[in-house]
C-alpha cells in the first residue's frame, strides 16, 4: 500500500502507510430518511482574479458533483454555508448557482434539491431595519421561487443587528412564511458556525431561542416542512424535534453527532442536511441504504469510523469546517485542485490536514489511496514536509 511522511506534534514526521480502498455498496432504493448534502463549490484556480475578493466558479466541476450526490442517492442543499455563503460566496453567485443546479437536476430522475434564501446581499449595517429584512427576504426567495426551486430559509446576520427583540423574529418570519409558494425548510444556523449569528431568534440562551423558534414554526406549520438546526448538540436538537408540530421534520444539522439522530429513537428521529455528507458521501449513502433495508447494525457500522473524522473537520474555529469538506473532494480525485474561493484552503494548519488523512482512511474514505496519496504528497511539500 503507498506510503508517506506526514507530519506529527512536536514539529516531527513520521511514515504513514494507508489501508486498502472500501468498496461501498450502492444504494437500489430510495431512503427512508430525508438526506440532504450541503455540497460545495469548486473554484476556478486559473482565473485572473484576486483571489481574496473574487470567486470565480468552475461550473462544470461544481455541477458534476452535485451529479455525484445524486447518483448516491442524495439531495443537494444547495448554496448553504457549505458552499461558503457568506464567506466569499454573494448573492448573485449563490443565484447563479441555484440556477444551474436546478436545471441540472431537471435532467437527472429524482433528483433532490433544495436552494437557501436569505438576506446577504444586505448589509449588516446598523441603519438597517426590520422592514428592511423583510424585503430582502422577499427578493431572495421570489428569486428561487422564479427558477422553480424549493427554498431553505437562512438565518440572517442583518436580522441579528436589526431585531430588538424576540417579536421582530416572529414578524419577519410570519411575513415570509405566508408568502411563499411551498413549505421551507428553516435554518438555525448557531454561532459556532458564524459568529455573526448570536443571539439568533433573540436569546443567546440556546433554550429560550428554541422557545421563540417553537412557536414561530407553531404558527406555520403549513408552510415549514421542516428545521435544521446546527448546534453541534443532540440534546438541544433532541429536545426541540419532540416539541414540533406533527408533519414538521427535524433535519440534523449535528455533524458531531449524526448517527444516533438519524438512527432516533422511540420518540422520533431526525432527517439529514449535513455538510459531513458532502465529505462522506459513499459512506452516507451505504449506511442509509443498510438502515432503509433494516439493517441497523451495519448503519452504525458504516459511519462509526466517520465520525471521527467529522468532528475533526468541524472542530473550533468550526466555521473553517468548509476547508476539509473541499481537501476530501481533492483527495479523491472529485476535483484537480486544493485551491478555495477567498484563498481558504489557508485556514487549517498542516497538523489538522495530516490528521484529517489518517481518519478519512480509517474510515475507509479514500478511494483511491494511490491517488489519495500523491495529491497529498503535494501538498504536504508546499508545506515543507517530505
Amino acid at each position: 500500500m503507498p506510503t508517506l511522511n506526514l507530519p506529527v506534534s512536536g514539529g516531527m514526521t513520521a511514515g504513514y502507510t494507508t489501508r486498502p480502498a472500501k468498496t461501498f455498496p450502492k444504494v437500489d432504493k430510495p431512503f427512508n430518511r430525508v438526506a440532504y448534502a450541503a455540497a460545495h463549490v469548486v473554484t476556478d484556480p486559473l482565473a485572473e482574479t484576486n483571489p481574496w475578493l473574487d470567486a470565480p466558479v468552475d461550473w462544470d466541476t461544481t455541477i458534476a458533483f452535485r451529479r455525484h450526490l445524486w447518483s448516491l442517492g442524495l439531495g443537494v442543499a444547495e448554496a448553504m454555508d457549505t458552499a461558503q455563503r457568506g464567506m466569499g460566496m454573494d448573492w448573485p453567485s449563490s443565484l447563479e448557482l441555484i440556477r444551474r443546479s436546478l436545471d441540472a437536476a431537471r435532467d437527472f430522475p429524482g433528483a433532490l434539491i433544495g436552494s437557501g434564501a436569505g438576506t446577504d446581499h444586505l448589509a449588516a449595517g446598523a441603519d438597517v431595519t426590520i422592514d428592511d429584512v423583510i424585503r430582502a427576504y422577499e427578493e431572495q426567495c421570489a428569486a428561487v421561487e422564479k427558477l422553480g426551486g424549493r427554498i431553505i430559509l437562512m438565518a440572517s446576520r442583518a436580522l441579528v443587528r436589526a431585531a430588538r427583540s424576540p417579536d421582530d423574529y416572529a414578524r419577519v418570519y410570519g411575513r415570509i412564511l405566508e408568502q411563499v409558494r411551498e413549505p421551507v425548510i428553516i435554518h438555525w444556523l448557531g454561532e459556532m458556525f458564524d459568529p455573526a449569528l448570536d443571539g439568533y431568534w433573540g436569546h443567546k440562551d440556546h433554550g429560550k431561542a428554541m422557545e421563540v423558534a417553537v412557536d414561530v414554526i407553531g404558527s406555520n406549520p403549513a408552510k415549514v416542512d421542516g428545521v435544521k438546526i446546527s448546534l453541534l448538540d443532540k440534546d438541544k436538537e433532541i429536545a426541540m424535534r419532540r416539541r414540533l408540530p406533527q408533519g414538521v421534520r427535524m433535519f440534523t444539522g449535528d455533524d458531531f453527532n449524526y448517527a444516533e439522530l438519524i438512527a432516533g429513537d422511540a420518540q422520533g428521529y431526525s432527517d439529514a442536511l449535513l455538510g459531513i455528507f458532502d465529505a462522506i458521501a459513499p459512506a452516507a449513502s451505504a449506511a442509509l441504504g443498510s438502515f432503509t433495508r433494516g439493517d441497523v447494525a451495519s448503519f452504525h457500522e458504516i459511519l462509526a469510523p466517520t465520525v471521527p473524522l467529522s468532528r475533526h473537520i468541524f472542530k473550533a474555529p468550526t466555521r473553517f469546517y468548509k476547508t476539509g469538506v473541499v481537501f476530501m473532494a481533492y483527495l479523491n480525485g472529485l476535483q484537480s485542485h486544493f485551491t478555495m474561493i477567498g484563498g481558504q484552503e489557508s485556514t487549517r494548519s498542516t497538523l489538522h490536514l495530516a490528521e484529517l488523512f489518517r481518519l478519512a482512511d480509517a474510515a475507509g474514505l479514500l478511494a483511491d489511496p494511490e491517488l489519495a496519496t500523491h495529491r497529498m504528497k503535494l501538498v504536504m511539500a508546499t508545506r515543507g514536509v517530505h
